[in-house]
């Protein structure tokens, strides 16, 4: 979807939203936390886990997740990007502490220690998804991290809440070797990929093994985890002691 219909949109982008995930009995605000609080226990795990980062959150909309990701990984700096200068306006209003640009605005020396982007790729036409990786990649900093969530195309529930979801209907999805395989090709090491919300609401008391079947295709959304490497030291650079 390009700029023109996501400000469209902007206005009634929660509320749309919101009508498409009530069938899982539960708000954004709750899928927000439980995807931050899974990545900031991975990093933990992973021994990845920065210190003040500076997150840019690729695909931002209208800033749901900026607070919750300056109170999760305690940031020093959130930056939003996003085509919709309709909802970044809104963003700016709502976090005027927060930093937000286009894509075609975003400082070339501004990079982050974390980006996050969430259900944005199945909005970006296919041919313009490697450029898209392109300037996360180059946003990012070495040894930066990229958590990339999408819907999982392969959980029928998914498609169900898509097809509620007017700005949702036409997008074009992928599945977890899809975006496996553009984010190898975009330079990436990929950390880990994972399964979430398998359970919606009424079956609540089954999410406690949501962990145990992460690596299972059955949840509502995947991330892919991905790591920047550092340069690769060319001949006669190796240090000298």
């Amino acid at each position: 979807m390009a700029a023109p219909e996501f400000n469209a949109f902007a206005e009634n982008y929660d509320a749309a939203l919101q009508r498409g995930i009530s069938l899982s009995g539960e708000n954004k605000d709750y899928f927000i936390t439980a995807r931050l609080r899974w990545l900031r226990r991975r990093l933990t795990q992973l021994s990845k886990l920065p210190a003040s980062p500076t997150i840019l959150d690729y695909g931002c909309g209208t800033g749901s997740a900026f607070s919750h990701l300056r109170e999760t990984f305690h940031a020093s700096r959130i930056v939003g990007v996003d085509v919709s200068t309709v909802e970044l306006e809104i963003a700016r209003k709502n976090h005027p502490w927060a930093i937000t640009y286009t894509p075609d605005d975003l400082p070339a020396d501004l990079k982050a220690d974390i980006v996050y982007c969430n259900g944005t790729f199945h909005h970006i036409p296919p041919p313009q998804r490697p450029a898209a990786l392109k300037l996360i990649f180059d946003h990012l900093r070495p040894d930066g991290l990229l958590s990339l969530w999408e819907n999982n195309p392969w959980n029928p529930g998914t498609r169900w809440v898509m097809s509620r979801i007017p700005f949702d209907r036409d997008a074009i999805t992928l599945s977890a070797p899809d975006t496996r395989r553009l984010v190898r090709t975009a330079g990436f090491e990929i950390l880990r990929s994972d399964f979430l919300f398998v359970f919606p609401r009424f079956l609540a008391v089954l999410r406690k093994m949501e962990p145990a079947l992460s690596r299972l295709p059955l949840g509502a959304q995947y991330q892919i985890l991905c790591l920047k490497p550092p340069p690769a030291l060319k001949n006669g650079d190796a240090a000298s002691f």
